[in-house]
């Protein structure tokens, strides 16, 4: 940059021989004296060195000579004050370039340096150059510092030392040098040049928000120190950081040019602050709708409180992404669990709330619960410690009025249970590596939609994704990849829960999940689970296999569709129910489970892929589809059979059965293969009246025959005498033991074939 060749800004003063009236003894203000006419002064016409110049007696102890004229100064704009001066009678003095510092209403700037160094002249006739440099910013070689608000100088020369003395002047000259301190191409404005200090302790906003004002299309530079920000500023322009910026937590650095977290790491210098600092702007500020961790790896020694770090909302409801980057624990106490155990008081008629509860403020919210009648992934919503209350994330299906609970609170990469909601939050291709410290992320209490796409969660201690209450309404999930930090453990002695939910409508699609205690544990209705491969496998042989995953309300609106189940099952409970006996209601309805691929191995004769276990009694089943599926057994013995009702608690009401359909799946090394409607071929070779028939085999569930809707003969109906029989017989269903046979009756004894169709249920 150069004012003179870009702007046409004229900064030499006129020259001596112009005339000394615009040449002054003082500071070079109006009304100042001048040089013309006075008597110390003389102009030498043709000096052997100087040609004209400006012959000056030593009258005072400081001598001045000012142009009266105002030569402007910009910021990021350095000048160079130089003249020629030699010693020509008299005492020596000594020289120094001088100036008066003034503001925008030509006011003196008190305070600043106003002289370059001073040279002692020593030998009459010698021609000594001095020098000096002035500008607005703190930069090595600027001898005059005038600040931000100096907009116009008055500049020439001192004489100090002894009077009497008498020097020649060459005219004085003022340039622009500003091309010493950013080199050939000028493409950047540094914040030191408009007042900046980088002492750790001033305060620069407004000398960083007059640099950006002055930027026009210019890269803002931050150069070496530690600058102190006190207030939120924002850039229009690029920034770029080799200093480092202190702020306090409120105050927010947006960046509308290079918002990215590589900028924010440049700007603040520690991994763990520059990504707070981030995504605090990221919620505060509209002109960027994602945060791109630029692919870096962030290394924390704790959790990072969202909440905390943003300081201003508890409530966010605009899109908003993190994407590609990861995030990775440290080992340290950091992580490590916080176990409170108290005793607190139950009931049904308030069923997601403890009272009474002691020790109260020691406990978090986001504790995971654990304690007789508790279910699966039950946390901490909220706490009232004035009132004792806990509110927890789901009811309690058969806690005592009070009874002792033990609250754990893991501990997560990323934790937003500060928040009150969150909704349209969306992680992007972020690898969330727990290194078997940490787990991954808690969502917000309540909220709307989050979405999890092309994310690693890698070695999680505890958990994954968890859900503390309503936040994961809506929420998608969808291609990530949940490898468990437990791979190497036997399945009895895992832990670790991929993900968890509360509410309605997820989606979990494309997944993969390698060795958790569980995948999944699914809340809520009118969910949509397809495309995902989880396998819960170990090294043991014929060892025990745990639930990939688990549905946790009865009637659950759900479809389970082209999944991959590989070593693990499917449980579907009504553990979320504060009274789990049925007294009215759909009971188990609504699940379809179609086109997925079931395979085990290693497992014994007991294993079943798809579980119901009620919580009380009274239930039966109520809209169930399981079609077209493969269910197969790569090694070890076959299985009995692929479904079963747990009984740990209650069993099933079979005689209430309704829209049951299982049809259309393919068996490999299953002994008892389930279908309904089944048709079966009865044959009798003597002649019978009664033909009846246990088909417990192919009964789903443990179920009982219901209806026979067709019995149609192939080939002749004998009787006795070999005569053909041409009436039908009558059905009988719910025969024997469990009522697991159905009987045909005749008119008379006769022999054959029938092919019979029957049910286990009511499909009206």
């Amino acid at each position: 940059m150069n004012k003179v060749i870009t702007d046409g800004i004229v900064l030499m003063p006129p020259a001596f021989g112009d005339g000394l009236d615009v040449w002054s003894s003082a500071d070079g203000l109006p009304g100042d004296p001048t040089y013309d006419g006075a008597g110390n002064a003389t102009l030498i016409a043709s000096d052997a060195d100087f040609g004209t110049s400006l012959e000056l007696q030593k009258t005072q102890s400081l001598q001045k000579l000012r142009f009266m004229g105002e030569t402007p100064l910009f910021a990021g704009c350095y000048l160079r004050i130089r003249a020629r001066v030699k010693a020509i009678s008299g005492a020596l003095p000594a020289v120094q370039i001088a100036g008066w510092a003034g503001d925008a209403g030509g006011n003196h700037i008190a305070g600043v340096t106003e002289v370059g160094p001073n040279v002692q002249l020593t030998t009459y006739g010698e021609v000594v150059e001095i020098s000096a440099i002035v500008g607005t910013g703190t930069r090595t070689g600027v001898d005059m510092i005038w600040g931000r608000d100096a907009v116009i100088g008055h500049f020439g020369i001192d004489l100090t030392g002894n009077t009497g003395g008498v020097v020649r002047v060459e005219d004085i000259v003022i340039e622009d040098v500003s091309a010493i301190f950013y080199g050939k191409v000028l493409d950047i404005v540094d914040v030191k040049d408009f007042g900046a200090v980088g002492d750790g302790v001033t305060d620069n906003t407004a000398a960083f928000e007059a640099a950006d004002a002055a930027a026009n299309g210019r890269d803002i530079l931050v150069s070496e120190g530690v600058f102190y920000i006190a207030q939120t500023v924002t850039f229009v322009s690029r920034i770029r950081f080799q200093g480092t910026l202190v702020m306090p937590d409120n105050a927010i650095l947006q960046l509308t040019q290079n918002y990215n977290y590589g900028t924010y790491l440049d700007a603040f210098g520690d991994e763990t602050l520059a990504f707070e600092k981030a995504f605090q702007a990221l919620l505060n500020f509209t002109d960027h709708e994602s945060l791109d961790l630029c692919g870096y790896s962030i290394a924390l020694d704790g959790p990072i409180d969202l909440h905390a770090a943003v300081g201003n909302k508890d409530i966010f409801s605009t899109r908003r992404v993190l994407r590609n980057g990861q995030f990775v624990a440290n080992a340290g106490a950091g992580w490590d669990d916080d176990v409170v155990i108290s005793t607190a008081s139950y009931s049904t008629g308030n069923d997601t709330q403890l009272t009474n509860v002691t020790n109260i403020a020691s406990i978090a919210v986001g504790a995971f619960v654990e304690g007789f009648g508790v279910g699966s992934e039950i946390y901490v919503k909220a706490i009232d410690v004035a009132n004792l209350t806990v509110t927890l994330s789901s009811p309690l299906w058969g806690s005592a009025s009070s009874q002792s609970y033990t609250f754990t609170r893991f501990k997560y990469l990323l934790d937003l249970s500060g928040f009150t909601s969150i909704t349209r939050f969306t992680f992007d291709s972020v690898d969330f590596n727990g290194k078997s410290l940490a787990s991954g992320v808690m969502l917000s209490p309540d909220g709307l939609i989050y979405h999890f796409k092309d994310c690693f969660f890698t070695s999680n201690k505890d958990r994954g994704i968890t859900s503390i209450g309503r936040g994961c309404s809506g929420m998608l999930i969808d291609r990530c990849q949940f490898l468990s930090a437990e791979q190497a453990l036997d399945v009895a002695d895992r832990k670790s829960i991929g993900f968890n939910t509360n509410e309605n409508d997820v989606k979990i699609r494309d997944n993969r999940a390698v060795r958790y205690k569980h995948f999944g544990i699914i809340g809520g209705t009118g969910n949509i689970i397809t495309g995902n491969h989880f396998f819960q496998g170990d090294d043991s042989v014929t060892g025990e296999r745990s639930a990939g995953l688990k549905i946790t309300t009865n009637n659950c609106k759900t479809t389970f569709l082209g999944n991959y189940v590989d070593n693990s099952y499917v449980e579907w409970t009504n553990e979320h129910d504060a009274t789990p006996d049925l007294i009215t209601g759909f009971s188990f309805g609504g699940l379809v489970v179609t086109g997925n691929i079931f395979t085990a191995n290693g497992v014994d004769s007991w294993f079943r892929w798809i579980h119901v276990k009620p919580f009380g009694t009274g239930h039966f089943l109520n809209g169930f589809t399981v079609t077209d599926n493969v269910f197969k057994v790569i090694s070890g013995p076959d299985i009995d059979r692929v479904e079963t009702v747990d009984t740990t608690h209650a069993g099933l009401d079979h005689t209430k059965t309704r829209n049951l359909t299982i049809k259309g799946n393919m068996f490999n090394g299953v002994a008892s293969r389930m279908q309904n409607p089944v048709t079966i071929s009865v044959t009798r070779n003597t002649p019978d009246i009664s033909w009846a028939e246990d088909v417990s085999e192919f009964l789903p569930f443990g179920g009982r025959t219901r209806k026979v809707s067709a019995a149609i003969a192939e080939g002749q109906i004998s009787d006795a005498s070999s005569q053909a029989v041409f009436e039908q017989p009558y059905a009988t269903v719910g025969q024997g033991a469990g009522g697991v046979e159905f009987n045909l009756t005749w008119s008379k004894a006769v022999s054959g074939k029938v092919h019979v169709t029957l049910r286990s249920d009511n499909p009206n």
